[in-house]
C-alpha cells in the first residue's frame, strides 16, 4: 500500500489528507459532489414544473439510485478482479457523458420528464461502477487504522458540499435559470477524470488471473451471506434507505405545497439538512466513544424519524429548517456506521464486493422508497406519506434489538503466502474439480473442542470458496474424522489458499494441537473424474513445488 506517513503518527480525523492521493482524489470528488448537488437541484425543481405528477417529481430520486441497485454488484466483482483505478475512471465518464447530454438537451430545448429521469438514470450508473472501487481503494491507499476516519470524511465532505451546494443551487436556478446549473456540473465532472488520470497507488494483487465476473458475484454473494455483521448492515441499511428517502424524495412538494415557497427556500431547506449532517460527521468520532456502534445507529434512525413526524406539522420554515437538520445528522451517523462495519469487516480481497452488495441493496431501498413515498403521496396525501415514512423508521429504529450492527471487527484480513504442494500430475489452471479431504484423529476428551473448531473451520473455508464443505466420523475407526470438501478448479484451489488470513490458518495451528496422530494432519489432494471420460491426465516428469 502506498503511505505518505509514518505508522508512529496518532491517526486523527484529519489523518487521512495527509496522503496526498487521497487527498487529490477526495478534493476532487467534492468538486464533482458540488456540481451534481446544483444539477439536482436544478433536475428536481425544473421536474415539479414541468409535471403536474408527484409521482414524477419522486421518481428524480429514484432513477439515480436505481442503478445502483442494479449495477453495483457487477460493479464491484470488476473493483476486486480489475483495476480499481480503471474501474474508477469509467464510472467517472459515464457521469460526465449525463451530464454533457443534458447540458445539449436543455440547450435545444429538448426538455420532457421522462428523458430527466433517463440522464439522471444514466448518471447513476456512472457512480454505480465508480462508487465500490472508490471505497475499496481507500483501504488500498491508506492504512487500515485510518480507514473510519476516511469514510467519515468522505461523508463529512460530501455533506460540506451539499450544505454550499443546495444553498447555491436555489439561487443559480432563479437567477441564471436551470442551463446555468447544468453547464457548472458538466465542467466539475471533468475534474476527477484528471485527479484519477494522474494518481498512482498498489491495490490488492494476485498472480492468479482474475476471476470470471459470475464467479466473482457468486463468491462475493456468498461471503456476505455468510458473515453476521455485514449481512446485519445490509438488512438495515436497506430498511433504512427505504424510509428515510422520503425526507429527499418529498421535499420538493413540502416546500411547493405545504411551506408554499420556490427554489430559494428548497435549497436553504436542503442546506439545514447538510448542516445537521456536517456536523454529526465531525462530531462522529466523539459520539462514537460515548455510544456503542449499534446504539448510535439505533438513535439515528430516531432523528430521521423526528424530522418526518415535524415537517408536516410545522407551518415554519425555521421549523422545518431545524428538523431537516436533526434528519440530516442521523442520515450520516447511519450511512457512516455501517459503511466502516462493512469496510472493516471485509478482507482486501472481497471488500469491493461487499461494499457494492450493501450498496446496491441500501439504494435499492432508497429507490423503491422514493416510489412508495411518492405514490403515497398523490394517491392519499402528502402528509400521509411522511408520516407513514417515519412510522417505518421508528421500525428500524427497533430493529437493532433482532440484528444488531457491532463496532467493527479489529481482525487482521492480511493474506499469508501460501505455497502450493509438489503434484504428479499435469493440471492445468482450468482442471478439476479438487477433492481435498484432511484426516484428525480426536481423543473423546477433545471431541467438544475439535467440534467447537469446524464450526469455525466450516465458515472460513466457505466464505473463501470451499464446495461441499462436510465432517465424516469413520464408522470403525471413530476417532478418525475426515474434513473434506470441493473446489471448482485447481486456480480455485489456489485462490482459495490464498485468501485465507494469517488469524484463519491460526485455527489450522488449534487443529492441529487437538489432533493425536503419528503425523500431523495434512490436506489430501485428488482430482474428481467422471468414469465415461476416456482423456487423463499424464505424470509430470518432475513435481512441481
Amino acid at each position: 500500500m502506498l503511505h505518505d506517513k509514518p505508522s508512529s503518527v496518532p491517526s486523527t480525523a484529519l489523518t487521512p489528507l495527509r496522503n496526498h492521493v487521497f487527498r487529490s482524489i477526495w478534493m476532487a470528488t467534492q468538486i464533482s459532489s458540488l456540481g451534481w448537488l446544483i444539477q439536482m437541484t436544478a433536475i428536481s425543481w425544473l421536474m415539479a414544473t414541468i409535471s403536474a405528477s408527484d409521482m414524477m417529481v419522486a421518481l428524480v430520486q429514484a432513477s439515480s439510485t436505481l442503478p445502483a441497485f442494479l449495477l453495483s454488484i457487477l460493479a464491484g466483482a470488476f473493483a476486486d478482479s480489475f483495476s480499481r483505478r480503471c474501474v474508477m475512471l469509467t464510472g467517472h465518464c459515464f457521469v460526465a457523458l449525463a451530464s454533457l447530454m443534458l447540458v445539449i438537451s436543455v440547450a435545444l430545448g429538448f426538455v420532457s420528464p421522462w428523458l430527466i429521469l433517463g440522464l439522471g438514470f444514466l448518471a447513476g450508473c456512472g457512480f454505480a461502477v465508480n462508487d465500490p472501487a472508490w471505497h475499496a481503494s481507500v483501504g488500498d491507499i491508506l492504512e487500515k487504522r485510518d480507514v473510519p476516519a476516511a469514510v467519515t470524511l468522505m461523508a463529512v465532505g460530501y455533506n460540506i458540499v451539499r450544505t454550499a451546494g443546495l444553498a447555491l443551487g436555489g439561487p443559480i436556478l432563479a437567477f441564471f435559470g436551470p442551463l446555468a446549473a447544468f453547464v457548472l456540473a458538466a465542467l466539475s465532472n471533468l475534474v476527477p477524470i484528471a485527479a484519477v488520470s494522474r494518481s498512482k497507488w498498489d491495490a490488492h494483487s494476485s498472480s492468479l488471473p482474475p476471476e470470471r465476473v459470475l464467479a466473482a458475484i457468486q463468491d462475493g454473494l456468498r461471503f456476505a451471506a455468510m458473515s453476521t455483521p455485514i449481512r446485519a448492515a445490509i438488512a438495515r441499511g436497506t430498511l433504512f434507505g427505504f424510509a428515510s428517502i422520503s425526507i429527499l424524495a418529498l421535499l420538493p412538494l413540502i416546500v411547493r405545497d405545504h411551506f408554499v415557497e420556490g427554489p430559494i427556500t428548497y435549497g436553504a431547506l436542503l442546506t439545514a439538512f447538510g448542516i445537521g449532517a456536517s456536523s454529526a460527521g465531525l462530531a462522529a468520532g466523539h459520539l462514537r466513544r460515548l455510544v456503542s456502534q449499534d446504539r448510535l445507529i439505533a438513535l439515528a434512525s430516531v432523528a430521521c424519524a423526528i424530522c418526518c413526524f415535524v415537517l408536516p406539522l410545522t407551518s415554519s420554515i425555521w421549523g422545518g429548517a431545524l428538523a431537516l437538520a436533526v434528519g440530516g445528522a442521523g442520515w450520516l451517523l447511519t450511512w457512516t456506521g455501517a459503511d466502516i462495519s462493512v469496510q472493516l469487516s471485509s478482507p482486501r480481497w472481497v471488500v469491493g464486493r461487499t461494499l457494492s452488495i450493501y450498496h446496491a441493496f441500501s439504494s435499492g431501498g432508497m429507490a423503491a422508497g422514493s416510489w412508495v413515498w411518492g405514490a403515497t403521496a398523490e394517491n392519499y396525501s402528502l402528509t400521509t406519506a411522511i408520516l407513514a415514512a417515519a412510522m417505518v423508521l421508528l421500525l428500524t429504529a427497533g430493529v437493532a434489538f433482532v440484528l444488531p450492527i457491532r463496532l467493527w471487527e479489529d481482525s487482521d484480513h492480511a493474506t499469508s503466502s501460501f505455497v502450493p504442494p509438489p503434484l504428479a500430475l499435469d493440471l492445468q489452471p482450468r482442471s478439476g474439480p479438487i477433492v481435498i479431504k484432511i484426516d484428525y484423529v480426536i481423543r473423546e476428551q477433545q471431541l467438544g473442542a475439535f467440534l467447537e473448531c469446524m464450526r469455525e473451520q466450516r465458515l472460513i473455508q466457505s466464505r473463501a470458496g470451499a464446495r461441499n464443505w462436510t465432517l465424516q466420523r469413520n464408522l470403525r475407526i471413530p476417532v478418525l474424522w475426515t474434513e473434506a470438501f470441493k473446489t471448482p478448479t485447481w486456480t480455485d484451489y489456489l485462490r482459495l489458499n490464498q485468501r485465507l488470513s494469517a488469524a484463519d490458518r491460526d485455527l489450522r495451528d488449534r487443529l492441529a494441537a487437538l489432533h493425536c496422530g503419528g503425523f500431523p494432519p495434512e490436506p489430501v489432494l485428488s482430482i474428481e473424474r467422471a468414469t465415461g471420460s476416456v482423456s487423463y491426465f499424464q505424470p509430470m516428469r518432475s513435481a512441481r513445488p
